[in-house]
This record gives C-alpha cells, sequence and structure tokens, in this order.
C-alpha cells in the first residue's frame, strides 16, 4: 500500500484535475490524502448561498467529494483564496498569494511526515493555467519534497495542450462548437503563458475511464461552481474525452510520455 498526497490549490480542483487518479489509488488499496491550500472563498457564489459562507459551503463540497472519491483524509492549510490574476484579493490579509511560502510548504511538510507519504502531486510550473494560488501550490509542494522527512516521489499534475487542441478541432469539425469564437488553447490564460502543457514534456497519461462515473460524482459535490457545472454539462462521450486521461509531469525523469500507472 502507498501513501498518496494531493495538494490542491481550491476545493474542485481535486475533482476536475486528479480525482480519477484518487479513485483508482483507492481501489488499488493505496490511502489516499487530499490537501487544499485555500478555503475557495472566492469561487462563484451560488444562488441558494443565503446567508452562509462560501468558504463554509465549499468545505462541505469537498467533503461530499472525499467520500464519493474514497478519500482518506483531507487537510486544510487554512489560507485564503486569493483570486484570479490581478484581483485586489490578491493581497488581501491571509491569501495564499502573499504567504510566506516558506511557512506553507512546511505545513506541507508536515503532513507528508504524518503520513510518511510515498508521493505528493502538486501542480505544473504555472499551475496549469496561472491562477496565483495555482503557482503557489506549485512553489510550495515541491518546496515541501525537499522540507520531508523521509523524501517522498513528487509529480505534477497539468493538462495535455495538444490533446486539448485535438479535441477543440474535432469538435467543430463535426459542427458541436463554432468555427469562430470558441476557446483557444493556445491563446494566453491568467499569467499570459498558454494553458497546460506540451504533450511531448509529459511524463504520465493515466487512464481514468474506469473511474468516470466517480470522477462526475466528485465534480457534481462541486457543481455550485461554474466550472464544475460545465464539465458536467458536457455529453458522455466528450466527457469521457476529455476527461478519461489525467496527465503528469515527473521532474528528472526522462522524456517521453508513458500510458500506465505512475505508483506500481
Amino acid at each position: 500500500m502507498a501513501t498518496l498526497v494531493f495538494v490542491h490549490a481550491h476545493p474542485d480542483d481535486e475533482a476536475s484535475q486528479t480525482s480519477g487518479t484518487m479513485a483508482r489509488a483507492v481501489a488499488a488499496g493505496d490511502r489516499v490524502v487530499c490537501v487544499y491550500a485555500t478555503n475557495g472563498d472566492h469561487g462563484s457564489a451560488p444562488d441558494d448561498l443565503g446567508d452562509h459562507a462560501l468558504a463554509d459551503r465549499r468545505r462541505a463540497e469537498a467533503e461530499a467529494s472525499a467520500e464519493a472519491v474514497g478519500t482518506h483524509r483531507i487537510v486544510w492549510l487554512g489560507h485564503r483564496d486569493s483570486g484570479m490574476h490581478g484581483w485586489p484579493t490578491n493581497t488581501a490579509e491571509g491569501a495564499l498569494w502573499v504567504a510566506d511560502a516558506d511557512a506553507v510548504a512546511r505545513q506541507v511538510a508536515d503532513v507528508l511526515d504524518d503520513e510518511d507519504a510515498d508521493a505528493v502531486i502538486g501542480y505544473d510550473w504555472h499551475g496549469g493555467y496561472g491562477h496565483p494560488d495555482h503557482l503557489m501550490v506549485h512553489r510550495v509542494a515541491r518546496h515541501a519534497v525537499e522540507l520531508a522527512a523521509r523524501r517522498p516521489r513528487y509529480l505534477e499534475v497539468s493538462l495535455n495542450r495538444d490533446l486539448l487542441r485535438r479535441l477543440m478541432t474535432v469538435a467543430r469539425e463535426q459542427g458541436l462548437l463554432p468555427e469562430e469564437g470558441t476557446w483557444d488553447v493556445d491563446a494566453p490564460a491568467d499569467d499570459g503563458n498558454p494553458i497546460g502543457t506540451p504533450e511531448a514534456e509529459l511524463h504520465w497519461a493515466v487512464d481514468v475511464t474506469g473511474q468516470l462515473d466517480v470522477k462526475r460524482a466528485a465534480l457534481a459535490c462541486h457543481a455550485s461552481q461554474e466550472d464544475a457545472a460545465q464539465l458536467l454539462s458536457m455529453p458522455p462521450e466528450a466527457f469521457a474525452a476529455m476527461m478519461g486521461t489525467e496527465h503528469f509531469l515527473e521532474p528528472g525523469r526522462a522524456p517521453g510520455l508513458v500510458t500506465g500507472w505512475p505508483f506500481a
């Protein structure tokens, strides 16, 4: 049995990015821990929120997602959501973006030590799409590996930019998307860089088609969030094509994308 620690920026990031791999690990008998760096309080406020705090709603959604996936433990680091790049909230008191990166890395390392983790999974160098909190998660997860009492394997989840481009092309050719005005995967994302990572730079492609029902269930727990709702609205075939493989980098590994299970 391996212990895998997934470090995410906000509640719902685990559902869209790694819930398939997490569920597959659980099914294999591994221990899965999910660390949330922030409380997600700058996400979408649902119409039925009422007088309740959005952070409380999102915490409850994360707990429901963990139950759907089979996650064994959730850890909250307690920082505030920094909001998108350039928002005034980036520098608000308690925001992750202005937190002491060494101190946050120590928080993550404490979880790694407590769990005697075999692997930790963070984000690629620009957090997938440049969100300030994702950038910080990249930094602190990578540094936490150096601080841990026993050095775990380190992987980074990312999006396969070339796969996304191919899927968009097919969708347009089949008339599912207009020729103009649709999302361009090569356009600048939140930090000015294109989303994800070129396929040639990725190391692992994890087949999670057997976990798509779990992944959809995890996303449904976060349906108050616009991104999750949009993914849930996709037809089953499109959902499977886009969400059926999760991609990872493993710094220091020889180049070449391998379809397989990194944690065997």
